[in-house]
C-alpha cells in the first residue's frame, strides 16, 4: 500500500489514525505491505476493538462515514437554471421590448409562457431528485462491530449504523454483507468477495488475511489483505480493522474524480443550436421591418410594434412549454408503467437521440450466477457421468463441512444434476475447497462394495491433473482440451475419482494424489432472462450494443454469441491494447468494436468519448463506482435502483431494475417524445416563417400594415395553444425504428423550403383579396384585408399541422387524433371569429362570400404544393411516415 495524504484543507494529524492507509496509487509502492501489527498500531487499536470513548471522540473529530453529500438543489434553484435555456432567455428578452413599446398583452403572454415553463421543469426535476433520494433507504444502514465499554472491559459485538464507524473499529463480515468501509483483514475462512462494483470483474475475488509482499505490477483492488466499501461478501467470513471512512475511502475518491459532467447533453447542444439560428433571425427582423417601412413608406417608430409583433410571430413561443410537457409526460409513464425514474428531463429526449448503448455483461446480459453448461469426458464428448460424480462431490462437500458455506458453482451443478442421485450415497469425509489447494475433495461409501470407499475431486483443471495418475502428453491434451473450452468464454472444472480401502474419517488434502482422471464440466454464465428479447428489439430501433467489462474477453464474447449479438474475430479489444491506441486510433476501432473486454473506469470513460467523436449518441449502463466517470462522459447515464449510491446518483436515468427492456421502454418514451417536438418545430418554424415573409412583402406593398399587432398576437396564440396537443399525440410506429436526433442545419433547410410555400400561399391570398375585395363600394378595405388574411392563415396552419405531423395513425384508429382536433378547433376559430361580436374588437369584419370560394381555391392548391413537397422531402431525406424524425447524425453547428 502506498502512503495515505491529507485530502484538501486537511493535515496529516487531521486524519489521524486513518493516516497510515493508503490511498494515492501515485506514490511509489512499499516492498512489503504493512503487517497486521503494524497496521493495529498506526491506528491505535487493537484485535479487541475501539472503547466507546475512542469511537466516540473519532467520530467527533473525523466525521461521519458517509459518502460525500451531493448538493441537491432546490425547487427556486431549479427554476432559476431553467431560465439560462437560451430560447427562453430570448423570449424573456422579446417580452421586455414588448413592455418597452407599450404592447403590454404581447408582454404579459411571453412572461405567462416563460413562467408557466420553467415550473413545469423545475417541478419535474425536483420530483425526480426526490424519488431518486428515497432509494436510499433501500441499503444496508448498520454493520457488526466489536466494542469495549472501557480499556478494562471485555469485547462485546453488537450491530451499530454504518455512519457511526470510525478508523480503528474491529467488525465482522459473513456471507452476503456489504463491507461498510476499507478495511484490512485480521482473520479470513474462506473468504471470497464481490467487487464488481469498483472494478467491473463478476466473478468473486478471494482475500486472506496473510501476510504476503506486495508485488509492485497489482493493483489496490488486488491486494488480498484489503477489502473496500462498495464490495460485498459473496462466501466465508472474516474480521477486519477499518482503516478508512467516509471521504477517505476508495469508494468516495472515485466519486470526487467523477463529480462533474465534463459536456453539455445531445439535446442541450441541439437545442441551443436551433436557439441561435432563431435569434439570428429576430435580431434582424425588426431592424428590416423598420427600415423598409422607413425607405418605402416613409413610416417611423409608428411602425416599431408591428415589427415586434413580426419578431414575435417568427418565435415559436410555446417551445419551452410544448418540450417540457413533451417530456414530463414520457417521464411520467415511464415512472409509472415501467419503473424508470427520469431525473434529467432533458434525458428523456438524449436517450431516444441513443444509438450507442454501452453496458456490462454481468447483471445485464446475464445473471450474477453460473449454470452447468456441459460434462465432458476425457474425449471430449459428452458424458453425463461426469456431471454425476462432480454432484456427489459438491452435495457432500456441503453436507459434512463444519460450517457450510455455499459456493456459486456447486449451487449451479446441484441444480442440473438429480438429487435422488446424490442421497444414494453415504458420505464418509469432505475436504472443503481452500483457495491455495484449489480443488474440493468428498470420501463415499462405494455402492455395492463393503469395506471400500471412493474419492472424488473437483476444482481447478491443473490442480486436479498434477494429482492424477497420467503420462505428460496425455496430461499436456487435457489441459489443451480445457483451454480451448475456456477460450470458448466457459468455466472449466475437472473432476477426478479414486478407489480407496476403507477406513475412519481422518482424510486429508494429501490423500488426493493417484487420481483416475473422470473429466470436465464447464459452466458459464446464465443469462438475464429478458435479455435476448429487449437487445432485438433495440437492434430493430437502431441501437448497437457494445459491452465494455472487466471480465475475460471469452466469457463476454460467449454471453454475447448465445444472446444473439454478432462478434466477429475483429470485434474484440482488451484493455492492454486500448492503452496502445492514440485517441484517433481508438475513434476508429470503437467503430467496429463490440466487445471491450478487461476494462478499467478510465478505459470505459475513454471508450465513450470515443464513440462520441465518431458521432454517436451514446448511453451507458452502469451499476458501480468503477463505472462513475463513464457515466458521467456519455451522452445518458444510466443505473438500476440497487447500483451504488454515488452511481445511482450520477445517472440520468434510474430503472428500479437492471432489465434492458426497461431501457427498450426508455427508448420508445424518448423517441415519441423526441418526434413530437420535432413535429413542432418543424411545423411552427416553416408556417412561422412563411407568414413573417410574407408581412414584410405585405407591408413594402400595402398603404397600411398587412395586419395589426394584437391580430398577430392573437393569431399567434392560436396557433401556439392548438400545437400544444403535440405533447399528447403518439407518432407513427415507425418513428421508433431509428434516433431521434434535432439537427439545426437540416431543420433549417426544411423550415426554408416550406415556409417559402407557405409565403406563395400567403402572396396568393393577396391576389384573391385584391380580385375580391378591391374597387367601387368594397367598404374599408384595410379592415377587410385583416380579416381576409387572418382567417387565410389559421386555415393554412391547421392544413399544416394536419399534413406535416411525423406520422400519422394507421387505418384501425379510427378515431381522429388530439392533433386533428387541435386543427378543427383552428380552422373554426378562423372561420368564427370575424363574424363573432368580438370581431369589431379586433378590427376584423365579415368577409363577402365570393372570398370564401377563391380561398379554397387557393387552399386545393396549397394542400397539392405541400403533399408534393413533402413526397419530394421524403425521397431525398426521409423514409417511411417517419421522415420528418429521420436522423441525421451528432448535431453541428
Amino acid at each position: 500500500m502506498a502512503e495515505t495524504t491529507a485530502a484538501p484543507g486537511q493535515d496529516a494529524e487531521a486524519l489521524g489514525p486513518s493516516a497510515v492507509f493508503v490511498h494515492h496509487e501515485a506514490a511509489p509502492p512499499a516492498p512489503s505491505a504493512p503487517t497486521v501489527l503494524e497496521v493495529l498500531r498506526g491506528l491505535d487499536s487493537g484485535p479487541r476493538g475501539l472503547t466507546e470513548t475512542q469511537a466516540e471522540e473519532r467520530l467527533a473529530r473525523l466525521g461521519e462515514n458517509t459518502a460525500p453529500a451531493r448538493y441537491q438543489a432546490s425547487w427556486p434553484q431549479l427554476f432559476v437554471r431553467s431560465l439560462r435555456d437560451p430560447f427562453t432567455a430570448v423570449l424573456g428578452c422579446l417580452g421586455l421590448v414588448s413592455a418597452a413599446v407599450f404592447a403590454w398583452g404581447t408582454a404579459c403572454v411571453i412572461l405567462l409562457l416563460v413562467v408557466v415553463s420553467c415550473v413545469l421543469r423545475a417541478s419535474g426535476e425536483n420530483r425526480a431528485d426526490r424519488s431518486t433520494a428515497a432509494l436510499r433507504e433501500l441499503v444496508a444502514t448498520t454493520a457488526t462491530v466489536v466494542r469495549r465499554n472501557d480499556a478494562e472491559a471485555a469485547s462485546v459485538t453488537r450491530e451499530v449504523p454504518v455512519a457511526e464507524l470510525v478508523p480503528g473499529d474491529v467488525i465482522r463480515l459473513g456471507p452476503g454483507d456489504l463491507v461498510p468501509a476499507d478495511v484490512r483483514l485480521l482473520r479470513a475462512s474462506g473468504l471470497t468477495v464481490h467487487q464488481a462494483a469498483l472494478t467491473g470483474e463478476s466473478a468473486p475475488v478471494t482475500k486472506s488475511a496473510d501476510e504476503l509482499p506486495r508485488v509492485r505490477s497489482v493493483g489496490v483492488f488486488e491486494q488480498p489483505q484489503l477489502c473496500f466499501q462498495g464490495s460485498s461478501v459473496a462466501s466465508g467470513s472474516a474480521s477486519a480493522v477499518v482503516v478508512a471512512t467516509g471521504a477517505r475511502t476508495r469508494f468516495a475518491a472515485t466519486h470526487e474524480r467523477a463529480a462533474v459532467r465534463p459536456r453539455a447533453s445531445a439535446f442541450d447542444r441541439s437545442v441551443q443550436g436551433i436557439s441561435w439560428i432563431l435569434i439570428r433571425f429576430m435580431l434582424l427582423t425588426p431592424p428590416l421591418v423598420l427600415m423598409a417601412n422607413a425607405a418605402l413608406r416613409g413610416r417611423g417608430l409608428e411602425t416599431l410594434p408591428f415589427a415586434v409583433a413580426v419578431a414575435v410571430g417568427l418565435t415559436p413561443e410555446m417551445l419551452p412549454v410544448l418540450v417540457t410537457l413533451c417530456l414530463a409526460r414520457g417521464a411520467s409513464l415511464l415512472a409509472h408503467a415501467h419503473g424508470v425514474i427520469v431525473r434529467r428531463l432533458p434525458a428523456l429526449h438524449d436517450v431516444g437521440a441513443v444509438d450507442v448503448l454501452c453496458l456490462d455483461k454481468t447483471g445485464t446480459l446475464t445473471q450474477d450466477r453460473p449454470v452447468a453448461d456441459r460434462a465432458l469426458g476425457p474425449d471430449g464428448e459428452d458424458d453425463p457421468d461426469v456431471l454425476h460424480w462432480a454432484a456427489v462431490n459438491a452435495w457432500w462437500t456441503l453436507q459434512l463441512a463444519d460450517l457450510p458455506e455455499p459456493d456459486a458453482l456447486d449451487e449451479a451443478i446441484l441444480d442440473a444434476a438429480d438429487e435422488e442421485e446424490l442421497t444414494a450415497y453415504d458420505g464418509v469425509a469432505a475436504v472443503p475447497f481452500a483457495p491455495d489447494r484449489r480443488l474440493a475433495t468428498a470420501v463415499v461409501r462405494t455402492p455395492r462394495r463393503l469395506g471400500a470407499h471412493t474419492l472424488i475431486v473437483k476444482g481447478d483443471v491443473q490442480a486436479v491433473l498434477e494429482r492424477c495418475a497420467l503420462a505428460d502428453d496425455e496430461r499436456e491434451r487435457l489441459h489443451g482440451l480445457a483451454a480451448r473450452h475456456a477460450d470458448n468464454g466457459v468455466r472449466v472444472l475437472a473432476v477426478a475419482t479414486a478407489e480407496r480401502s476403507a477406513r475412519g474419517r481422518d482424510y486429508t488434502a494429501a490423500d488426493a494424489r493417484g487420481l483416475t482422471f473422470r473429466g470436465l464440466v464447464t459452466l458459464r454464465d446464465e443469462l438475464a432472462p429478458t435479455a435476448a428479447d429487449a437487445l432485438e428489439v433495440l437492434t430493430h430501433r437502431g441501437v448497437t450494443i457494445k459491452v465494455l467489462t472487466g471480465d475475460h474477453p471469452g466469457t463476454a464474447v460467449r454471453a454475447c454469441l448465445d444472446l444473439g449479438i454478432a462478434v466477429n474475430e475483429h470485434a474484440v479489444l482488451t484493455a492492454d491494447r486500448v492503452d496502445t491506441l492514440t485517441d484517433a486510433e481508438l475513434t476508429e476501432a470503437a467503430a467496429r468494436t463490440t466487445v471491450f473486454a478487461r476494462c478499467t473506469p478510465d478505459h470505459k470513460a475513454r471508450i465513450t468519448r470515443a464513440l462520441q467523436r465518431a458521432g454517436h449518441t451514446v448511453g451507458f449502463l452502469g451499476d458501480g463506482v468503477n463505472d462513475l466517470p463513464a457515466l458521467r462522459a456519455a451522452d445518458v447515464g444510466i443505473a438500476p435502483r440497487d447500483a451504488a449510491d454515488v452511481a445511482r446518483e450520477g445517472a440520468d436515468l434510474v430503472l428500479a431494475e437492471k432489465d434492458l427492456t426497461a431501457i427498450a421502454h426508455a427508448v420508445a418514451a424518448g423517441r415519441y417524445a423526441g418526434g413530437n417536438i420535432a413535429t413542432y418545430l418543424r411545423i411552427t418554424l416553416s408556417s412561422n416563417l412563411g407568414n413573417v415573409l410574407a408581412m414584410l412583402s405585405a407591408g413594402l406593398l400595402l398603404p397600411f400594415l398587412p395586419m395589426l399587432p394584437a391580430q398577430v398576437l392573437l393569431q399567434n396564440l392560436c396557433f401556439d395553444a392548438a400545437q400544444l396537443a403535440f405533447a399528447h399525440d403518439r407518432p407513427h410506429p415507425a418513428v421508433l425504428h431509428r434516433p431521434t436526433v434535432l439537427n439545426p442545419r437540416r431543420l433549417l433547410r426544411f423550415i426554408t423550403g416550406f415556409g417559402v410555400l407557405n409565403a406563395v400561399a400567403d402572396l396568393a391570398t393577396f391576389g384573391v383579396l385584391a380580385l375580391a375585395l378591391h374597387g367601387p363600394g368594397t367598404g374599408d378595405d384595410e379592415a377587410m384585408f385583416h380579416s381576409g388574411w387572418f382567417t387565410e392563415n389559421l386555415l393554412t396552419q391547421a392544413l399544416v399541422m394536419v399534413l406535416l405531423r411525423a406520422g400519422r395513425r394507421s387505418a384501425e384508429h379510427r378515431r381522429p387524433s388530439p392533433v386533428v382536433w387541435a386543427a378543427i378547433a383552428l380552422a373554426a376559430i378562423g372561420l368564427a371569429l370575424p363574424l363573432s361580436p368580438l370581431g369589431p374588437m379586433l378590427g376584423l369584419t365579415a368577409l363577402p362570400a365570393v372570398y370564401y370560394l377563391l380561398l379554397t381555391a387557393v387552399l386545393a392548391l396549397y394542400t397539392a404544393g405541400l403533399l408534393a413537397a413533402r413526397a419530394r422531402y421524403a425521397s431525398r431525406g426521409g423514409s417511411g411516415p417517419a421522415w420528418i424524425t429521420a436522423r441525421f447524425g451528432r448535431n453541428t453547428h
